[in-house]
């Protein structure tokens, strides 16, 4: 393994602690855990270039809107150690805001990258770049553990009305992996384990990528009670009484209160609606789109290559992990990776500031329009 992680996060990998993001000195590199070899493998990479920062984004080796940007600053700050010319900002940025356009955050973590070195002369851009970069990562960490303040609320709540452990659905993974630390949806669940309140979560498996596989893994490691289920379970165990609120992440959230998050999302939200059962998306501040008015036309989703629909992995009998087909190679694909979940099945959006009606109203209340950019500072 790489590199010693940082001893302050409180999430654990056996009984060390981890960030999913750390660096050990300014200039880099930076340290990932490798994604696209969890659940059956925990392996970590060093970053030390921008190339190298722009194919772990698209290759998914870090993901969540969060981690994505977190991520893309600390690929200008490499950027700016190699060359720090005004050419070479311009060019590590559109370079990094063509990884994966649906996720907010990135955008977000460019334009505030930019607008902290563009006024730099070139010999005072490099640290200033990882000062700003390590800023968006500490940040980020703080944003997410307190959206698990806020949102104990909610499962304490339901704990004291039902007398049993509160069942939450979730969909993806929106934990500490798809952040610096601590998480959106999961954040909320593991402060309330670790309070005492007992919580069971149903994890959706979330195909294409399966990326709840990476929920069960953080919740395993965390003690959390948990059940995989096959993404098309949701709407059943709701009719059943078994899910007391619904808990995702978000790529993006609009102004007024539409969420665009993994595929699959906005039929969860659909099957919570008609039942009953909250429906909650937990977001940081920098994932808000102050300026997308019509989500459906203005959020880019993210079409992602046909293999992963067409070919699954896993462990074979020794233990190796191995490629499957399930679908010939002449088989039409379409992958598209987010959809979006319109305010009106929203609940309420779980901030670092609180839980909030999903609506422009509310929002805008929340953040005073002059603080309303894409460079947004907490």
């Amino acid at each position: 393994m790489a590199a010693t992680p940082p001893t302050s996060s409180p999430m654990k990998v056996g009984d060390r602690h981890y960030r999913s993001l750390w660096t050990e000195q300014p200039g880099g590199p930076v340290h990932i855990i490798d994604q696209t070899r969890l659940p059956h493998a925990f392996e970590t990479r060093a970053l030390g270039s921008l190339e190298a920062v722009a194919e772990a984004i698209v290759s998914m080796r870090v993901r969540g809107a969060p981690l994505i940007g977190v991520t893309a600053a600390f690929g200008i700050a490499l950027a700016m150690a190699r060359d720090a010319s005004d050419e070479a900002l311009a060019h590590a940025a559109a370079r990094l805001g063509a990884t994966r356009p649906t996720a907010v955050n990135l955008a977000w973590a460019l334009a505030r990258m930019r607008t902290a070195l563009e006024g730099l002369s070139p010999a005072e851009r490099a640290p200033a770049a990882w000062f700003q970069a390590q800023a968006i990562a500490d940040e980020d960490a703080a944003l997410n553990e307190a959206i698990g303040r806020h949102g104990v609320a909610l499962l304490e709540r339901e704990h004291a009305a039902h007398g049993r452990p509160v069942n939450v659905l979730t969909h993806c993974n929106a934990g500490w992996l798809a952040c610096v630390d601590w998480g959106t949806a999961l954040s909320p669940i593991f402060q309330a384990h670790d309070r005492g309140i007992p919580v069971h979560v149903w994890v959706d498996e979330t195909r294409p990528r399966s990326q709840g596989l990476l929920t069960a893994w953080e919740l395993a490691g965390h003690g959390v009670p948990h059940t995989l289920v096959a993404d098309n379970a949701g709407g059943h165990l709701m009719q059943h009484g078994k899910v007391d609120l619904v808990i995702v992440g978000a790529d993006r959230v609009t102004r007024k209160g539409d969420v665009a998050n993994k595929i699959g999302t906005y039929l969860k939200a659909l099957a919570a609606h008609a039942n009953g059962v909250p429906f909650y998306a937990a977001v940081p501040t920098p994932t808000i789109d102050w300026e997308i008015d019509d989500a459906l036309s203005g959020i880019p989703i993210e079409e992602r290559g046909a293999e992963e629909v067409r070919v699954v992995r896993g462990l074979d009998g020794e233990g190796r992990v191995q490629a499957v087909e399930i679908a010939p190679a002449t088989t039409a694909v379409a992958n598209p990776a987010f959809d979006v979940t319109p305010a009106s099945l929203v609940t309420g959006i779980l901030t670092e500031k609180g839980l909030f009606p999903a609506k422009e109203t509310a929002l805008l209340a929340l953040y005073p329009r002059d603080r309303q950019s894409k460079a947004f500072l907490t």
